[in-house]
């Protein structure tokens, strides 16, 4: 079947009227009707308007990211710096740049990116713990055999010392700063640790040489602390 025709412009005739019969002095001019078309550019124009304010609001995210960073990262730093007291910081020029100086805190002992200090003061290693932490410290952490040595060459061989290492049970050797336990990398006394009832590490020199020794973690000894360096 064919389609019907469909018209958009029609032409109105007047029809002959009969005799005595009176018509209109005009007839009606005949009546289009428009198709209105939208224009084509305006979705282009919204979709491109849709697009700069997404890319604004992921800028401006991005921004407040940055400026949180920085701001957390200026609150670190300020928290560092109470936490130390106000102390006096010993500092020398960084050998690689030159141009920034790092620091340590008076009568803290510098080594590689850390500073260390030696405590005299005889306590528990949880009160020690808490002593190092309230300076912005956590007690020492040994990975290798040059911290070992350097830090042995300026304690006092009559005494002992708590470091950073306890097991929480059945041997399972952690140190305080998270960072992982090295059993390659240990410098245990012969025959230590030797009983699960001592749950906390000492250095001293019992014998002919510096080594670790498992201890109970009640009993009073001094500590060192350890920090990194602080960089202006």
């Amino acid at each position: 079947m064919a389609s019907p025709n469909i018209y958009t412009d029609v032409n109105f005739k007047t029809q002959p009227v009969s005799s005595g019969t009176i018509s209109d002095s005009s007839s009606a001019p005949p009546k289009k009707t428009t198709i209105h078309k939208s224009s084509p550019g305006f979705p282009m124009l919204l979709l491109a308007s849709l697009i700069f304010f997404l890319l604004m609001a992921i800028l401006s995210s991005v921004a407040l990211i940055i400026l949180f960073q920085m701001y957390s990262d200026l609150l670190e730093e300020k928290n560092t710096m109470k936490q130390l007291n106000h102390t006096k910081l010993d500092c020398m020029k960084d050998h690689v740049s030159m141009e920034v100086w790092n620091c340590c805190p008076k009568n803290w002992k510098p080594f590689s990116s850390q500073c260390y200090f030696i405590s005299t003061d005889a306590a528990s290693w949880s009160e020690s713990q808490e002593k190092c932490s309230s300076m912005g410290a956590h007690l020492m952490v040994i990975h290798s055999q040059e911290e070992q040595d350097f830090i042995t060459k300026i304690l006092n061989s009559n005494a002992a010392y708590y470091i950073g290492l306890s097991d929480p049970g059945h041997q399972q050797w952690r140190w305080v700063d998270q960072t992982p336990y090295n059993e390659n990398s240990t410098f245990w006394h012969p025959g230590d640790p030797n009983s699960d009832n001592e749950q906390c590490v000492i250095i001293n020199h019992p014998y002919s040489s510096w080594g670790w020794n498992d201890v109970p973690c009640s009993g009073k000894q001094k500590s060192v602390c350890q920090m990194k360096k602080i960089y202006l």
